[in-house]
């Protein structure tokens, strides 16, 4: 299975050097030195990366055969793109790979269906599953723990307990304000 790891960015100095825009929990792994990555466009790859370093909190890497700013600069928003065997799981056991959380069911404690999880976006506070609901509609979770409270690969499913209307409109009003 194919995944994307990182977006080229700019150039960063003379020697070849490019910023990286990471796409995956796992840098250290995918993007570490010596590791050979499709690219989309084709064209421009396959890269094999030959150093890497964190600047200024920015990863920067170098791939081999490129020597030059120039040849940093054509490379510019070409897409990365690691082989991951789809039975590998992250090291640790409350993370996920999109691809393991996509097309799961989603269902309430109860056992009340709610839908199918169509999309994974990922937010600087928080991941949200997309999930479509059986009438076509959609309607966004959290993927916190407290909303989230099971993940079953086996049974293909995430047990969700929404609060009041995350799912239906029977949202409780709370105001801190006194009723006069």
């Amino acid at each position: 299975m194919q995944l994307v790891v990182a977006r080229i960015g700019r150039a960063h100095g003379i020697k070849g050097e490019v910023t990286v825009e990471v796409r995956t929990d796992e840098p250290e792994l995918r993007l570490a030195p010596g590791a050979v990555l499709a690219t989309d466009p084709a064209s421009t790859g396959p890269l094999t990366i030959e150093t890497g370093r964190v600047h200024s909190g920015r990863l920067l890497l170098r791939f081999e055969g490129v020597k030059d700013r120039t040849g940093a600069e054509a490379l510019r928003n070409t897409l990365l793109i690691a082989e991951v065997d789809p039975e590998e799981l992250p090291e640790d056991e409350d993370e996920y790979y999109d691809h393991q959380l996509i097309d799961l069911d989603v269902v309430t404690a109860d056992g009340t269906e709610v839908g199918r999880i169509t999309e994974i976006s990922h937010l600087p506070s928080q991941d949200l599953f997309i999930v479509e609901r059986p009438d076509g509609s959609e309607v966004m979770i959290p993927f916190v723990e407290e909303i989230v409270t099971e993940i079953d690969l086996e049974e293909q499913k995430a047990v969700i307990t929404p609060p009041p209307g995350l799912i239906d409109d029977r949202a409780e009003i709370a105001s801190s304000r006194d009723e006069s």
